[in-house]
């Protein structure tokens, strides 16, 4: 996972606390971060995803 890219794509998104599962699909497009990934850092980083689509973040 790299981490520092996904920091900064937060950072560029305005995500501190909490993400919306679409807004985090469209960091993922936008930034080719795999969904995963993205969800991985979340959960190490205290980020809470919210209204998830599909189940791809826990």
């Amino acid at each position: 996972m790299d981490e520092e890219a996904i920091r900064k794509a937060f950072e560029t998104e305005g995500i501190e606390n909490e993400i919306k599962c679409p807004k985090a699909f469209a960091i993922s497009k936008k930034y080719g971060i795999p969904k995963m990934e993205i969800a991985e850092y979340c959960n190490t980083h205290g980020v809470k995803i919210k209204a998830c689509q599909l189940g791809c973040f826990k």
